[in-house]
């Protein structure tokens, strides 16, 4: 009979933990996967309305160097799912093989070596081709998916901590404490009598002693993912860096069209004079051969492609993300304290307890009357002299020091990344640890706004310079030859 109660016991008190713990862990589990799916769709829509928009604008040229473009969204995406990738040295590089490819459309009566080519690469940042395109994308791009990155990631952290916590066995001494609380009444004859509020409190707190000393971190780690969700909302927020790419992109490559003969001119000087092409293929000047191959792109011409009416969709979804954000930063906050708070909410349950309110009529231990002993204070080490629950405090239990760790080490890495410092991850494309520096920041502009000690974590498996804020209108300088451009710009400004 008492091996029945026993398992009844601790069945009760497994449900009961399960139930009161539902909340923290849905407001993980269900804001992760509607996080997670809106960024992967970005990347995938950015990339469709590149593509899109420059088969249209480029034609041939674009399709022939198609794969410097693919190669970018793809290293874009394996950094988001926590790919090894350095975001500064992936977007220097990007910059520079559209560099090499370009100097050679814009001199087509030469002929360049792969050494030559890897010269001209070399100037990529002493000569900005591009104008100041690379170096506003790159702080942008690195701010934008360090966030995002590191926020997913917290979510799975969160939701894994909080699954596994809520699932650990209660200890013999719980389970004994929790038969007595549960049951004793009914040998009493008291079958209606409900425990007392206060005696309630004395038997979870033993019971859930380990589970309290994870609140400490856990409080700070929900603390570092509302600094992180601030980013999500601020200037350098992912969608607002990855909607207009294409045009920022098609902008750097404006900039290098005007400044080619200027550009063309340094290489040479600085990489020497290249040999004649045997063939020239025409006898019109460079520019002019580059630029008559544009196809002009007419801004109200709307777009009838998946990629275009995806773009509709991702509007719809991102104004449903930004009223997300609001909501998990208010989910997160009643998150707050939630693990010394446990006992206090299973013990209001009135399937449970009498209630506070009643602390004559309830079940004290031994008979219906008041309770007497005080109430231990949150934590292991404060269970020492619980009257209710035999609890070993020089045995903390190891499974739940290990989820504090995971907390710990997720906050550092929060930390990290609202201060736009790259962070590590697991590789989840080959299953080996990912790391990158890409911070987008130098030290006197992103000064550190947290001190604390980094620490690696086991691995843990994804599901998953601050510049000015104020909005930078499109090159009013552009030549008439680029006209065709214009109006796309200025259609969809720079951000």
């Amino acid at each position: 009979m008492e091996d029945k109660l026993s398992q009844q016991s601790k069945l009760e008190f497994e449900n009961l933990v399960e139930e009161t713990s539902h909340f923290v862990r849905t407001t993980f589990v269900s804001r992760h996967k509607k996080f997670d799916e809106f960024f992967r769709e970005l990347l995938e829509n950015a990339e469709r309305s590149l593509n899109d928009m420059f088969v249209r604008t480029y034609g041939t040229l674009y399709m022939q160097n198609s794969e410097v473009f693919q190669d970018l969204f793809t290293e874009l995406k394996r950094y988001y799912t926590g790919g090894n990738v350095n975001l500064e040295e992936m977007l220097n590089d990007f910059w520079a093989r559209l560099l090499e490819r370009m100097f050679q459309l814009i001199n087509p009566q030469y002929h360049f070596t792969e050494d030559y080519l890897e010269c001209v690469s070399k100037y990529t940042d002493q000569l900005k081709p591009f104008g100041d395109v690379p170096r506003k994308l790159k702080v942008q791009v690195t701010r934008a998916f360090i966030a995002a990155r590191t926020f997913v990631q917290g979510l799975t952290v969160g939701r894994e901590v909080a699954n596994r916590v809520s699932k650990v066995s209660p200890t013999p001494g719980c389970i004994r404490a929790l038969m007595k609380m549960l049951y004793c009444p009914y040998c009493r004859g008291l079958p209606t009598v409900k425990p007392c509020n206060n005696y309630c409190l004395n038997v979870m707190k033993g019971c859930l002693a380990n589970q309290a000393d994870l609140d400490t971190e856990w409080n700070l780690f929900i603390d570092a993912m509302l600094l992180v969700a601030e980013r999500l909302e601020g200037p350098f927020n992912i969608e607002s860096v990855m909607d207009p790419i294409d045009v920022k992109i098609s902008e750097a490559i404006m900039n290098m069209q005007e400044n080619s003969m200027q550009v063309s001119a340094k290489v040479f000087q600085g990489c020497g004079q290249p040999k004649p092409a045997p063939a020239l293929r025409s006898s019109r000047s460079v520019p002019e051969n580059f630029n008559t191959r544009f196809r002009p792109y007419n801004p109200e011409e709307r777009p009838t492609t998946a990629a275009g009416t995806s773009l509709d969709r991702l509007r719809t979804i991102w104004r449903t993300m930004q009223h997300g954000v609001t909501d998990i930063k208010e989910k997160l906050k009643l998150s707050k304290k939630f693990w010394s708070t446990f006992p206090y909410t299973i013990c209001k349950d009135e399937r449970v307890t009498a209630g506070s309110s009643n602390e004559e009529d309830c079940w004290n231990g031994h008979t219906k009357a008041r309770y007497l002993p005080e109430i231990m204070n949150d934590g292991l080490t404060n269970q020492i002299n619980n009257p209710e629950v035999d609890v070993d405090i020089t045995r903390p239990d190891t499974f739940i020091r290990q989820q504090i760790m995971a907390l710990r080490v997720m906050t550092n890495k929060l930390k990290n990344a609202y201060n736009g410092n790259d962070v590590n991850f697991q590789d989840t494309s080959d299953e080996t640890s990912g790391s990158g520096s890409g911070s987008g920041c130098t030290d006197d502009i992103c000064p550190t706004e947290f001190d604390f000690i980094m620490t690696e974590a086991p691995p843990v498996d994804s599901d998953r310079r601050e510049v000015e804020a104020s909005a930078t209108q499109p090159n009013q300088s552009l030549q008439t030859l680029l006209f065709a451009f214009i109006s796309l710009v200025l259609q969809r400004q720079w951000r």
